[in-house]
């Protein structure tokens, strides 16, 4: 199975069509007047299909289990034909669009099996994605993102030991063709991270500082961040916060902060790489629909 524990929880829908082909009228007749041997076969095929869809992740190995949440299943005749469409939606972190095939393809086998026994002509003519929920992504956005990232430690500024977190930050960004102009590496001092705040905030549409957030005396970006921020952005610290939390109990003790700098984003992570990686992957690539509209700078 692919690896999901990175994804958000957000809302998913999807939808899935089939269509069944009888080979005379009688049977269209048979199953609208409830005539069909073997039962109810608009009902029967229904109750199938909800089972369907939430058993699908029993049967295809590389489903994930979610949470069904709706499960909507129609159907419309049309000449010979039995056209069905299931909708299904739940809030989670895969799409849906199994689930709905699934649900669809049993449905549509479920009135096969009814009818064979009064019409020996009938098939299954197509099981068929139809739309589903579309994943954010960045990657070929034609507009370039200006970037920078600024990593604070006197441990790794002073080569006591290496930059990993900044690393991961970078790999991230580079998976979301986002490609930072500028990586630097400075000690924990107030000033500094000042300056760097107010240069790099000119130049550049986001600038990241990694490090520096925790609870030691020597943590100190978000002081040097907080006066120059015209405006805090509660929510972006509070997904970073809330994506950690879940993961490790660690996480809040973590004081993240976010808020804009004229017309560019300025955010301060944790400096441990797994603290670094996990806000991050908690604000990408939701956050770069904020960041789309903000005007580049030396436009």
């Amino acid at each position: 199975m692919v690896d999901i524990t990175p994804n958000l929880f957000s809302l998913k829908e999807a939808s899935a069509k089939a269509i069944v082909q009888v080979s005379n009228p009688e049977t269209i007749s048979a199953v609208v007047e409830n005539r069909v041997p073997k039962g109810n076969v608009f009902e029967m095929a229904k109750v199938a299909g909800l089972f369907a869809v939430k058993s699908t992740a029993q049967i295809l190995p590389n489903s994930h289990p979610k949470p069904i949440e709706f499960t909507g299943i129609e159907y419309q005749i049309q000449d010979l034909e039995i056209h069905i469409l299931v909708k299904v939606k739940s809030v989670c972190k895969s799409d849906l669009e199994m689930e709905a095939l699934h649900g669809a393809t049993i449905v549509a086998l479920t009135i096969y099996d009814m009818l064979k026994p009064i019409d020996k002509g009938i098939s299954i003519l197509k099981i068929q994605s139809e739309e589903r929920t579309q994943k954010i992504s960045n990657v070929g956005n034609q507009k370039a993102i200006t970037t920078a990232l600024v990593v604070c430690s006197n441990a790794i500024y002073n080569g006591f030991k290496p930059d990993s977190a900044g690393q991961e930050i970078l790999s991230i960004l580079k998976a979301q063709n986002i490609h930072p102009n500028s990586y630097e590496i400075i000690p924990d001092d107030l000033q500094q991270i000042r300056e760097k705040a107010k240069s790099l905030s000119a130049l550049n549409q986001l600038v990241i500082f990694c490090g520096g957030s925790g609870l030691s005396k020597t943590d100190i970006t978000p002081e040097a961040l907080e006066s120059l921020l015209e405006r805090r952005i509660p929510g972006i610290e509070e997904a970073m916060r809330s994506y950690g939390q879940i993961r490790t109990p660690y996480a809040m003790f973590s004081r993240s902060l976010a808020g804009m700098i004229g017309d560019c984003l300025v955010m301060a992570l944790p400096g441990s790489t797994r603290g670094a990686k996990e806000s991050v992957e908690a604000i990408f690539p939701a956050i770069l629909h904020v960041i789309k509209s903000m005007k580049v700078p030396n436009e």
